[in-house]
């Protein structure tokens, strides 16, 4: 491997960061599909989750560097043709350029080969079945919906969250291998399954499947430019990739990270660098930029590509962050569902958020703690409130209330009184 030839300050590596994923792009006054668009290529993708104590996940993400959107241009981007987006296990859970589609080939083939825990117990005849009832069925479909035709086993009650029915276990088993797709969701969040061909675009399923050496190119070239500089274990982590050399290896498997990154830096498309205060060799992506500046005044999902890694929040923003939906409430640092404010090139607060919605619209926008990070600077509290005041409006809530917890909180309830 060729020597680290260039060092950044943590400052340069921040805003190379950020400057990939998006938060430098000049803004649009009325984003458009060609502004989420633009938006996913610098992701590269969007987590899914389903808690919606304030907006689902995956709609955070383009608010945070779009600005205020129109909320139906994403159902229109993943369940309208010409569909652009279409969800896959691609970094978790997650929404991905259609284009992907055939790059995941390798992937879906080791889940079809390996059941593992989750689907060791399923009935090959339970799976035929379900593959031929969603193709019958000539729409998309829930499991809710065939579960009383398959008889595939009541849900499972032990357990409050993965009470799924074996019908339910074998639609994922199918997903997961690429012989179902999902079409979208239904107002609940429940998963709508579809066979492929009804999904994707013909073009997109007309493509080649490459093979598993390039799709790993594929991929780690696409995270490397998604972050603008990383470690070999962020670049494996994005798509959830095997960092390191060694292992079992099958036909299907793709090459480990490690492989992949030696490769890319032979061809130009990453450079090594060394960044101030990391242990671990860097990567820079070609071409990727380092502004001056980073015009950022906006909150992060807790599912945000900026933070989802959190040793490299850490390292790189001095934020630590654990997200908390999990942990008793009165064990709990900063609250249920606590979103980072990201103020130019810097991580100065975070915030537990609560969207308290009415029937018939409105209501209020909780704020149910504000913290600020050591060395925050003095326009924090304004600056926060102007962003809350944004995202209020966003969400159609007609105004922002403060509760008294955090550190953050007197100030930033005076900011909002003030305005």
């Amino acid at each position: 491997m060729p020597p680290t030839t260039q060092t950044l300050s943590l400052s340069q590596a921040r805003r190379v960061a950020l400057a990939a994923q998006g938060f430098c792009d000049p803004p649009h006054a009325t984003p458009t599909m060609r502004t989420l668009t633009r938006t996913v290529e610098r992701t590269g993708v969007l987590q899914v989750d389903s808690v919606n104590v304030l907006e689902r996940a995956h709609y955070l993400p383009l608010y945070s560097r779009m600005g205020p959107y129109d909320r139906d241009l994403l159902p229109r981007a993943a369940g309208r043709r010409p569909r652009r987006l279409v969800e896959y296990w691609a970094h978790v859970q997650a929404l991905m350029p259609v284009e992907l589609w055939p790059v995941m080939a390798h992937r879906m083939s080791q889940y079809r080969a390996g059941r593992g825990k989750w689907w060791k117990d399923l009935e090959d005849d339970l799976i035929a079945r379900v593959r031929a009832e969603v193709a019958a069925a000539g729409r998309p479909v829930t499991a809710r919906r065939l579960e009383p035709m398959l008889g595939g086993g009541a849900r499972n009650r032990d357990h409050w969250g993965w009470n799924w029915s074996e019908a339910r276990k074998a639609l994922d088993y199918l997903y997961m291998g690429g012989e179902l797709a999902i079409a979208g969701r239904t107002s609940q969040f429940e998963v709508l399954y579809d066979l492929p061909e009804r999904v994707l675009p013909a073009e997109v399923l007309a493509l080649p499947v490459p093979p598993p050496a390039e799709a790993a190119r594929t991929l780690v070239l696409r995270a490397a430019r998604s972050h603008g500089v990383a470690s070999v274990g962020d670049l494996a982590d994005y798509y959830r990739m095997r960092s390191a050399r060694g292992g079992v290896e099958t036909p299907s498997a793709m090459p480990p990270v490690a492989d992949v990154v030696d490769s890319l830096v032979a061809e130009g498309e990453l450079e090594p660098v060394a960044v101030e205060g990391w242990t671990r060799q860097a990567y820079r992506a070609a071409g990727s930029r380092l502004p001056r500046r980073v015009p950022a005044a906006t909150l992060l999902s807790p599912f945000d590509p900026v933070v989802w890694e959190r040793d490299r929040a850490l390292r790189l923003f001095d934020f630590h962050y654990r997200i908390e939906i999990y942990t008793p409430s009165d064990k709990r640092v900063h609250g249920y569902y606590v979103l980072p404010f990201l103020l130019g090139e810097e991580l100065v607060a975070r915030v537990d958020l609560k969207a308290d919605r009415r029937a018939g619209g409105g209501g209020l926008l909780l704020v149910r703690s504000a913290w600020a990070e050591d060395g925050a600077p003095g326009e924090t509290p304004d600056a926060l409130a102007a962003e809350l005041r944004r995202m209020a409006s966003w969400l159609d809530l007609d105004d922002v209330l403060v509760e008294p917890r955090g550190d953050l909180a007197p100030a930033l309830t005076a900011s909002l009184a003030g305005r």
